[in-house]
């Protein structure tokens, strides 16, 4: 399978070309650290790595991208592309979260919470199993509530994971690493096995976004 995986829901702007057709599995990536200005970088980025693996775009089987939880302008500007990739190439589109993607990139061997910083006390949380199964849905949930509820020792793994530890006092848990967004690899990886239909390419938000739209005053109109 020849996929396109990108990833632009946190910080770093990624891209991979994931080519499972041949005996050998090959990954051709590319990743920087943006914060702002994802749109003005993607396509570039897209087209340059399409370039390294010497990939046509008609030769794509699949597009996957992450789909939240992340920043909203982020998740639109990434899902914005791979569907209009998939649609141009004909090819379908496959969600893959966050937080799944933030645990796979970890090779832990044992049930990890993924956790993310997320606003004001909050984190974004998700529970794996050993094998990578989700043992819950992802959620944006009170940092304290949640480190509260955590088994002794539980490891823990994302930017979210010391924010989690001071506010439930937990000192028994375990920080296995502090990244801040998933590896594109593990995007790629598990965008190659999603089911399609049950993996959409549809924004998964978590909380409402920080400013709302500007209305119109309909007295102007009168």
């Amino acid at each position: 399978m020849r996929l396109l995986a990108i990833d632009t829901a946190l910080d770093a702007c990624s891209v991979a070309v994931h080519d499972g057709s041949g005996e050998v599995l090959r990954l051709t990536s590319a990743s920087e650290v943006l914060g702002r200005g994802h749109a003005e970088r993607l396509m570039g980025m897209i087209g340059e790595v399409m370039v390294e693996a010497s990939l046509p775009f008609a030769a794509l089987d699949r597009i996957a991208v992450t789909v939240g939880p992340g920043s909203f302008t982020g998740l639109r500007v990434g899902l914005s592309a791979a569907r209009g990739i998939a649609l141009v190439v004909g090819a379908p589109a496959v969600g893959v979260g966050t937080l799944e993607a933030l645990a796979a990139s970890l090779s832990a061997g044992e049930p990890v919470h993924a956790v993310l910083a997320a606003k004001g006390g909050e984190i974004y949380a998700q529970g794996f199993a050993a094998d990578g199964t989700p043992l819950e849905a992802p959620q944006a949930v009170d940092a304290a509530t949640y480190g509260a509820a955590l088994s002794p020792g539980a490891a823990l793994y994302g930017s979210g994971a010391a924010k989690l530890v001071a506010a439930s006092g937990r000192e028994d848990l375990r920080i296995l690493g502090e990244a801040g967004w998933p590896d594109i690899a593990a995007v790629a990886r598990l965008g190659a096995t999603a089911e399609i239909g049950s993996h959409p390419p549809e924004p998964l938000y978590l909380r409402p976004p920080d400013a709302a739209p500007a209305r119109r005053d309909m007295r102007l109109l009168a």
